[in-house]
């Protein structure tokens, strides 16, 4: 009985170790199949610079949201939007020098056309084109530090072109205008860069 009962504690044992081996293999394999593949060292140092670019905006505007007045637990409409502008004109405020081209810099706006250009051919980016130039994104400003309207559609970027492009930090996100390429700001609405014809 005792050497059954040691055969099936092993058994299980064994089972645990195989199981845990072939979920870190899907996992490695998953990513490196969501890897950009053949990235040059210029594309990688480019993805790095840009990346850090973000990381500086976020740091920015973590800090000034720290020194605001925080809403209260039962917020009224009316109090999250006041709190949303004042966030909003506090940033704008300090980034007043802010210009097109300063995340979106040259050398991440080519990585980004070739990306979308390779990852999306023949009906996919048909399909793609559709999506984002039927939105209803008419009247969104290519203004930097500049809100995007309440009223304006969101147009998503496909998870697949997520996965290839440099990755973002949680407060800022890509959104599609056009054929342009935004870089908006979570919270506050704010366009943080733009970069033209960013969708082939």
């Amino acid at each position: 009985m005792k050497h059954n009962i040691t055969t099936r504690s092993t058994l299980a044992s064994l089972l645990i170790v195989l199981s845990l081996m072939c979920s870190s293999a899907l996992l490695s394999f998953a990513q490196q199949q969501n890897a950009p593949a053949n990235v040059s060292a210029q594309d990688k140092q480019a993805i790095a610079a840009f990346e850090k670019s973000v990381k500086d905006y976020v740091a920015l505007r973590e800090q000034l949201e720290g020194k605001m007045t925080k809403l209260p637990d039962k917020s009224t409409p009316e109090q999250i939007e006041a709190h949303k502008v004042a966030f909003e004109n506090t940033v704008r405020t300090a980034r007043v020098g802010a210009k097109q081209g300063d995340l979106f810099n040259p050398a991440i706006a080519k990585y980004i056309r070739m990306t979308i250009s390779n990852e999306f051919k023949g009906k996919d980016r048909q399909e793609l084109r559709k999506m984002v130039l039927e939105a209803d994104t008419k009247g969104v400003p290519l203004r930097v530090n500049y809100p995007y309207p309440d009223n304006k559609e969101l147009v998503e970027m496909p998870p697949t072109l997520l996965l290839k492009l440099p990755q973002l930090p949680k407060q800022v996100k890509y959104r599609f205008v056009n054929r342009h390429m935004l870089l908006v700001d979570r919270e506050n609405g704010l366009i943080v860069d733009y970069m033209l014809n960013a969708l082939p």
